[in-house]
């Protein structure tokens, strides 16, 4: 080997000639370049296929995500739209019991004050890859979702209205006296009639109701024992107070089976048929006051 060349001797075996080259140095060190910049470039290029087409998995991953976080959201909005419905279909139940329960003229000030001026967009991190189309879905339901919580605030401030109306009604149904208080003859109804004792017209203030003598009286209704003892014409006499303006009373009394103070539900004895004070027989004397005026019991009477 000189300064300049590079010698390559090749022995194929001991039978064949030895075989010399000479080769410049400057081809073999451009050769070994060569070499490794092939080498370099097939390890580069192995190197950046793996890496593609690893990165074309990751993209069909994120375009299968990407779908089915579209559908998704085409399907919560079409649920958010048939909850719309269904709040809907609530407002209009709503009025029907309004109209029935005669509230229909309540009117909460979120219903009748004007809301103006576009809502902020809230801030979206993923704005920028999603399409126009999910981006207008996306700020609709905003949109709608601040409605539809003002909506979900009124109905559930109606529809408290409307328990508290009804358990009121309910208390003044079970207060109301609607059964006969014993089961007889009537003998005198209410209004104008001729008085047994003087002959004379009078203004008879309640209904008698003749029986056999120690039958039980049972309160129309639910209520409170105001008064429970003598008194004048009447004899042994009950008075209950029933509330929202109604009484009712009891008269010629046998026995007083309930006392005063005492607190009395619908069907609870509180008396006996009797004769006591100005009577001509067994019976009961039963009045109905709205207050404090005397009615018709009849109008009362359900059963």
């Amino acid at each position: 080997m000189n300064k300049k060349k590079y010698t390559i001797m090749i022995l194929p075996d001991e039978t064949t000639r030895v075989r010399k080259y000479r080769v410049p140095r400057s081809m073999v060190r451009g050769l070994l370049v060569a070499i490794a910049v092939v080498v370099f470039g097939l390890g580069y290029l192995v190197t950046d296929y793996y890496g593609v087409k690893k990165m074309v998995a990751e993209l069909d991953r994120l375009r299968l995500e990407a779908r089915q976080q579209q559908q998704q959201l085409v399907t919560f909005a079409k649920s958010f739209d048939d909850l719309q419905g269904e709040m809907t279909r609530l407002r209009q139940f709503d009025m029907k019991l309004r109209v029935m329960t005669d509230l229909e003229g309540v009117v909460y000030p979120e219903q009748i004050m004007g809301i103006g001026g576009e809502n902020p967009e809230p801030f979206n991190p993923l704005e920028g890859e999603l399409s126009f189309q999910d981006q207008t879905i996306i700020t609709s339901m905003n949109r709608s979702l601040d409605l539809f919580k003002t909506e979900v605030t009124i109905q559930e401030r109606s529809f408290q209205e409307l328990v508290e109306y009804l358990e009121d009604q309910k208390s003044l149904l079970k207060s109301t006296p609607s059964i006969w208080p014993v089961k007889g003859w009537l003998t005198s109804s209410f209004g104008y009639r001729s008085s047994p004792f003087t002959g004379r017209r009078e203004l008879h203030r309640g209904l008698d109701i003749a029986t056999r003598s120690g039958t039980p009286i049972i309160a129309p209704a639910d209520g409170l024992v105001v008064f429970a003892g003598r008194e004048g014409g009447f004899g042994n006499m009950i008075i209950i107070d029933h509330g929202y303006g109604i009484t009712t009373r009891y008269g010629h009394c046998s026995a007083l089976e309930a006392k005063l103070g005492q607190k009395v539900q619908r069907g609870d004895v509180i008396a006996r048929i009797g004769s006591t004070g100005r009577s001509t027989g067994p019976h009961v004397h039963y009045e109905v006051a709205v207050n404090g005026v005397s009615v018709n019991p009849s109008r009362y009477i359900l059963n």
